[in-house]
Parts: C-alpha cells; sequence; structure tokens
C-alpha cells in the first residue's frame, strides 16, 4: 500500500491503495464516486471514461501510480447541477435508455468539444468511436454532441 494524494473535481483527495489500482476503482471504491462506471475492464468500451488534465482517458486500465498531480475530472464534477452544455443536450435530444454507458459517453464528448467547439459529423464519430452504447442511440449522442456545440 501506498499514499497518493490526487487533484479530483477541483478537490484535494488522499487514498491509501495498493500504486497497481486502476484509478477507475480508486474513485468508485474509495472514494464513493460512482458516477464512472466498469464496462469491460480492458479500455475497450469508455464506460470508465474521465479526463485527465481535460483529455479523455479510459480509467479501468490506468494505475494510481501514473496519474501524479494531474488534474481528474469525473462526471460528478464536470457541473455541479448537471448544467453543463453536454448534460443538457444529452436530456434535450434524448439520449439514454439504459444509461449505462453515458457517464462515459458525456465525458469523450465534452473532452472533444473543449477541443473542437464547432466538430463535424466525422469528426464527432471519430472520437465518439471506442465508447459503446449496448442500446445503440448513437444518432442521438451525435445529435447531441452537436445540440452541444450550439451552446
Amino acid at each position: 500500500m501506498a499514499t497518493f494524494t490526487l487533484n479530483i473535481n477541483g478537490k484535494t483527495q488522499e487514498v491509501d491503495v495498493d500504486p497497481s489500482t486502476p484509478i477507475l476503482w480508486v474513485l468508485r471504491d474509495n472514494l464513493k464516486l460512482v458516477g464512472t462506471k466498469y464496462g469491460c475492464g480492458i479500455a475497450q468500451c469508455g464506460a470508465c471514461t474521465i479526463h485527465l488534465n481535460g483529455t479523455a482517458t479510459r480509467s479501468c486500465m490506468l494505475p494510481i501510480s501514473s496519474v501524479g498531480n494531474q488534474e481528474i475530472t469525473t462526471i460528478e464534477g464536470l457541473s455541479e447541477d448537471g448544467d453543463h452544455p453536454v448534460q443538457k443536450a444529452w436530456i434535450e435530444e434524448d439520449v439514454p435508455q439504459c444509461g449505462y454507458c453515458q457517464a462515459g459517453q458525456i465525458m469523450t464528448a465534452s473532452a472533444l468539444l473543449k477541443q473542437n467547439p464547432n466538430p463535424t459529423d466525422e469528426e464527432i464519430e471519430m472520437a465518439m468511436n471506442g465508447n459503446i452504447c449496448r442500446c445503440g442511440t448513437y444518432l442521438r449522442i451525435r445529435k447531441a454532441v452537436k445540440t452541444a456545440s450550439k451552446s
């Protein structure tokens, strides 16, 4: 075990965990930030997406020992009241069905829009590629990213 000091959602958090523990499990089990989901465990589905210094990053394979003092943002830290433009667009465009993948989808979309405020359909599809939605709401996801880009 080792003690790590993390910057999560603008707050300093300290945890005592094995250095190889994926940040996903630190968030969920140690810090009770359960919005970030476990999907595949091999960084392929996107359910576990967080922002690491503003970049969409899969947390299920990212050991805590590699995080250092980088800024982590989870779905809980995207906005205090759920009023981030992407979150609002998700509701407006009625994206979720089961909802399981949505935190990862929203985190990926918000990172895209921070880097590229007016993406084309192709750029949206490239950025969102690998974020799996078992319900198949991909057209609504793309529409919601477009809606959020206008905010």
